[in-house]
């Protein structure tokens, strides 16, 4: 931490900020009533991040619907890996962490599930085979050039956008003056661990030809990252014991975790006329994430704890368990979109077409245990986080007898085709007035195919001193001995030496190899249309979008009777859907003054449910009279939103405003357990307890958004280089009629009350710095039985810095820290004090050096 506190320091002595990313230039001219009236008329040529933070204020400022921007140098000037965490940054979003990095955007309080994120304008593929969410850390943000998220939609764009949009553009070469291009290398050093992550990209883009009328834009990423990180978790087992709460599990795990990302664009571009635009655009992104995880787990007999006070206590013939998880993740998206867009006299034409593969293979999905019995210890609740102490024997890896071992392997598949038309004309009311149609037909097949072997006996004496690795002296500073651990090698070589003496279970195999796959069929026609009306200073965008579903589903069952020869068996399960949905809406806009734009907007939008939730996979135990089912006729969530905002633009160089929302959403989906009598795959139950996801009554999503930002570019010289802004997001949601929790409201998972972020920065002389903060409050990750079984996620802040100096014209060094806190992920159930998992992953640094032009 001290290395951390010096690197701060640092950064502030020398006024933080930092832009990475190649220099974007720019040209603002000044309104005459903005501050700048001096420079009326005069064309100003600003570049690094204050031209990339200009660019995406006029670009809000010229939308009709409400939009917050990030521009291609404003992607690369901080420490992001991806482009989640750049996203998190703006007003209102905030994201979902895997082990210390960004993955899902949640905007608004409203889940990643319903987020319609697009790439170039059209519908990101999902390579997760359980949700609909886009991964946004297989996008590597060096290859980006711009992400714009549209909190209110109109009649033209997707109505799968409960949460809004997210559209990732990559750059084209129309897009900058001349040949342009960059290079750049960094490497680094994690707290943890002290390996040294190490990254590269490149690209370059230019026109060609009679006139400059092709373009092409080259773009390479790669970054190899080998982290450790340290968690620790009782696994929602907090109980009530004698009037007081205790945890009665513990895990230790310590993860080591080597994650490579691959990324490439090449975009064309023809423009054989003024009035014709042609273009190919083709991305590909490939992470690859190699992950080992020893565990060590303690659970406590609750009839054998003695001893007892508020926070502490004594404990006997508790179990222990040490655990080696192995784990390989491949995922690959290939997106290839055709088009062209045409002026024809006063009309417009758009076409376009594409096709994108998501691949996510899981080579190895491996686990081995082994389990001890007649621990003795005791436990401390006093300090932030629980604490077991266990007796010498839990250290001794000839206490350790075999318990299970699994081997499996998984693979999702998305192959989603798409095609769409836009058509528009102009209409004799007022200036600039339009009517704009068109139609869209997404075609999207998903697969799942998990295969698995599971061994739960030995016959004979295997402990785990035969196959111990290096033991782990301790985790989080000391605080959790570990001690001995299972090394993998040694016991694959170990399975294949006595495979004759492991015992399968037949049960296990069948269950974890059938109940994941299934096959989703979805095609979505759209059609709109919808008018802007423009009248001197007013805008209005009325419209009505339809989108026709039709859906089939196919899983596999699985019974009491089903065996190993059921693995190759075809589906067996089957659902489908057909309905329309109407999405009415109307975007107004009044320009007040030239610095003042007030906006609303009332609006439609659809969330359909996840692909898992969906697969009719039918789990029936007759023994226990129970069924886990999927829901083929889950109803698609719908909402009605309203937003209001009022933006005063400080001329070209920042911007203050304040925008409300409130969402009524119905149908949210939750997983319930009902008694039912029926027939499920073929058997014949009375009273069965059945789980599956069901609809919920409804919810409402409510806030608002503060934002400010400007250069303070009116102070004296050498300090009119720095620029600040900060946003602070307020939002408050309930659900009501949710499963089991009659009479209660809960908020929506994953909504953060509050969410804020801030910066400051400094770019004069060749100087760039910048220092940033971003703030979510705890959320509800997963509704238990009642308050007290509730999971929640707690609050996180983190600190990001950036310095870059140009050496020379071009040429700049930089160094740059992330999570210089060494802020860790926590989770609690019902209460903060009961903690339920703490996950720490250290600070990290890095420096590297970049030539653009």
């Amino acid at each position: 931490m001290n290395m951390t506190r010096s690197f701060a320091r640092g950064l502030l002595l020398t006024t933080c900020l930092a832009l990475p990313g190649a220099s974007a230039w720019a040209q603002a001219s000044q309104p005459s009533d903005s501050p700048d009236a001096a420079v009326q008329d005069q064309t100003i040529v600003v570049s690094g991040r204050r031209a990339a933070d200009r660019a995406a204020l006029e670009s809000k400022r010229d939308s009709d619907a409400q939009v917050d921007q990030i521009r291609a140098d404003d992607v690369g000037r901080l420490p992001d890996q991806n482009v989640a965490e750049t996203l998190r940054r703006l007003p209102g979003l905030s994201v979902a962490n895997d082990q210390g990095e960004g993955r899902y955007l949640t905007v608004r309080g409203v889940s990643p599930d319903l987020l319609n994120v697009t790439l170039n304008g059209q519908t990101a593929a999902a390579p997760e085979p359980d949700s609909r969410q886009v991964k946004l850390d297989d996008i590597p943000s060096a290859l980006i050039g711009a992400v714009t998220v549209s909190k209110t939609v109109t009649p033209d764009m997707d109505a799968n956008a409960i949460a809004g949009a997210a559209n990732i553009e990559t750059v084209t070469a129309f897009d900058r003056k001349g040949t342009f291009g960059s290079v750049r290398g960094a490497i680094g050093k994690y707290d943890l661990n002290g390996k040294h992550p190490y990254e590269m990209d490149a690209s370059l883009g230019t026109k060609f030809g009679a006139y400059d009328q092709f373009g092409i834009v080259l773009a390479f990423n790669y970054s190899n990252r080998e982290f450790e990180a340290q968690n620790v978790q009782s696994g929602g087992h907090w109980e009530e014991v004698n009037g007081e709460f205790v945890p009665l599990e513990q895990t230790v795990r310590d993860y080591h975790t080597r994650r490579q990302r691959y990324g490439a664009v090449a975009n064309f571009d023809w423009r054989p006329t003024d009035e014709a635009k042609i273009f190919a655009r083709f991305l590909y992104s490939k992470y690859k994430d190699r992950e080992s995880r020893p565990g060590f787990t303690i659970e406590l007999d609750e009839d054998e704890i003695t001893n007892q006070t508020a926070t502490s206590g004594d404990f006997a013939e508790a179990e222990t368990e040490r655990a080696l998880r192995s784990r390989e993740e491949d995922s690959d998206t290939l997106t290839a979109s055709f088009g062209g867009e045409f002026d024809l006299g006063p009309n417009w034409l758009s076409v376009e077409g594409s096709y994108t593969r998501a691949n996510k293979r899981d080579p190895h999905r491996d686990e081995i245990s082994f389990t001890g019995e007649g621990l003795t210890g005791s436990y401390d609740l006093s300090e932030s986080m629980p604490v077991f102490h266990a007796d010498a024997s839990a250290f001794d890896p000839t206490g350790y007898e075999f318990d299970e071992t699994s081997y499996e392997h998984r693979r999702a598949r998305e192959d989603l085709y798409q095609a769409r038309a836009d058509f528009r004309t102009p209409i004799a009311i007022g200036d600039d007035s339009s009517i704009k149609i068109g139609v869209k037909y997404t075609k999207r097949r998903k697969t799942n195919d998990a295969d698995a072997v599971v061994y739960d006996g030995y016959d004979g004496d295997f402990t785990m001193d035969e196959v111990e690795g290096v033991p782990i002296s301790s985790v989080f500073d000391g605080r959790y001995p570990f001690g001995p651990t299972i090394d993998r090698p040694s016991a694959d070589a170990f399975f294949a030496s006595n495979f004759d003496n492991f015992e399968l279970d037949e049960e296990g195999t069948v269950g974890d190899s059938l109940a994941g796959d299934y096959l989703i069929r979805e095609k979505i026609f759209a059609a709109y249309a919808m008018a802007t009306l423009k009248a001197g200073d007013f805008t209005a965008i009325p419209g009505v979008r339809m989108e026709k579903t039709k859906s089939d589903y196919a899983a596999k069952s699985v019974l009491d009777s089903s065996t190993v020869a059921d693995l190759d068996k075809d589906y067996d399960s089957f659902g489908s859907q057909n309905y329309t949905d109407w999405f009415p809406g109307l975007n107004l806009r009044w320009d007040a003054s030239r610095s003042l734009v007030l906006r609303a907007a009332v609006t439609r939008a659809i969330g359909r449910p996840n692909y898992e939730q969906l697969a009719p996979t039918t789990i029936v135990n007759t023994g226990d009279n129970e069924v886990d089912s999927g829901n083929p006729d889950l109803q698609p969530l719908t909402s009605t939103n309203y937003d209001v905002a009022a933006e005063y633009y400080i001329g070209s160089k920042g911007i203050i405003s304040i925008a409300g929302f409130y969402k009524t959403i119905s149908n949210p989906i939750y997983s319930a357990t009902t008694v039912q009598t029926g027939t499920f795959a073929g058997q014949a139950l009375v009273d069965a307890q059945v789980t599956q996801p069901v609809n919920a009554d409804s919810a409402f999503v409510k806030g608002l958004e503060l934002n400010a930002q400007t250069e303070l570019s009116f102070l004296p010289s050498p300090l009119d280089g720095f620029s600040i802004g900060g946003s602070i997001t307020f939002v408050k949601s309930r659900a009501k009629g949710i499963p089991g929790r009659d009479g209660e409201r809960l908020p929506l998972a994953n909504q953060s009350n509050r969410v804020a972020s801030a910066y400051l920065s400094y770019e004069k002389y060749g100087l760039s710095a910048r220092i940033a903060y971003t703030y979510r409050s705890a959320y509800l990750l997963e509704p238990g039985d009642d308050t007290n079984s509730d999971l929640y996620v707690g609050a996180f802040n983190q600190w990001d810095a950036r310095i870059g100096y140009d050496v020379v014209k071009n040429l700049t060094i930089f160094l740059e820290g992330s999570n210089l806190n060494d802020e860790p992920y926590r989770a609690y159930q019902g209460i903060p004090s009961r903690i339920d998992e703490v996950e720490r992953y250290g600070y990290s640094v890095k420096t590297g050096i970049q030539f653009k032009f």
